[in-house]
């Protein structure tokens, strides 16, 4: 089987923001956001073939990361309109049949590394595709049985793609985000390290540990390289807190222990045409190609 796990707020913002015309609910509500996020995964399920599907969302945009740095991202600059719409999204994926994980403590990038790591090595399990383009999530890459794939681009990245877009391996990732910095999560990384100066850096040498304080025994093409190193040591500190920001957790309590649990058995008719109903789509409840009941 493959697992098939979505970043639903990644997918909710993308249909938020997507150039189509507004939907609104029979009470008036915008809904645009629920409406386009119906589509795409009924799309995942009709004409991907999807057969086990976990869905995670940050039901409040906030977790244990704003405890260790105040800078971190929050609701703040988020549409009302948009958030108003995350309960309701949880509630349409569910009326769809699908499992879904709204984070709380943790965000959606944690429940989503969660599974693949608790699943990547299942019996059964062929591959565990990771739904969304978000870089954080390369870091769970392996080789090519735990791939991302972004769907809006017909991409798919394995290990190997990895490496070419970002210049380090998967583990290396939150190091390479510790330095560069990550403006959609709040973080800044250490002034002067760019894109370039850290995949060549951590190419070499993977870990911020590893990375020798003797500027002398780096040997890898960059400018400046005292003054990086330089200021390495002088914000390490802040590099280790930034790297713990982007380490995503492995650990998250899920309920399903079996990914065949994970199996999408088709919509609940009643409440998935309800919801239809509520949001002024009649033609959406015609979308779905298998019912549970």
């Amino acid at each position: 089987m493959q697992l098939h796990l979505v970043d639903a707020t990644y997918e909710l913002f993308r249909a938020f923001y997507a150039p189509r015309p507004g939907a609104y609910a029979r009470d008036g509500r915008d809904v645009g956001a629920v409406v386009g996020l119906m589509y795409t995964l009924l799309s995942l399920l009709r004409d991907e073939g999807a057969t086990h599907v976990g869905c995670a969302t940050d039901h409040v945009i906030r977790s244990f990361r704003n405890e260790l740095y105040a800078g971190y991202k929050t609701e703040a600059g988020v549409p009302p309109s948009l958030l108003a719409q995350f309960s309701l999204a949880e509630r349409a994926m569910e009326a769809l049949g699908l499992v879904v994980w709204p984070m709380v403590e943790f965000e959606a990038d944690d429940a989503l590394a969660t599974a693949a790591d608790l699943w990547t090595a299942f019996p059964g399990v062929d591959r565990v595709i990771i739904c969304t383009p978000d870089k954080d999530l390369a870091q769970c890459v392996r080789g090519e049985r735990v791939v991302m794939r972004d769907r809006r681009r017909d991409n798919t990245i394995d290990e190997a793609a990895v490496a070419a877009r970002w210049g380090v391996a998967p583990a290396s990732i939150p190091d390479y985000l510790a330095l560069v910095g990550d403006s959609a999560d709040g973080f800044p990384g250490l002034a002067g390290w760019g894109a370039k100066s850290a995949a060549a850096v951590l190419g070499r040498f993977e870990h911020l540990e590893a990375i020798p304080a003797n500027v002398g025994e780096w040997h890898v093409d960059v400018r400046s390289p005292a003054t990086l190193n330089a200021t390495l040591r002088a914000g390490w500190a802040d590099a280790i807190l930034f790297r713990r920001l982007a380490t995503l957790v492995k650990d998250v309590p899920l309920p399903q222990r079996d990914p065949d649990e994970l199996r999408w058995r088709g919509a609940r008719r009643a409440a998935f045409v309800a919801l239809c109903d509520e949001l002024g789509q009649p033609r959406l409840a015609e979308r779905p190609h298998l019912w549970r009941d």
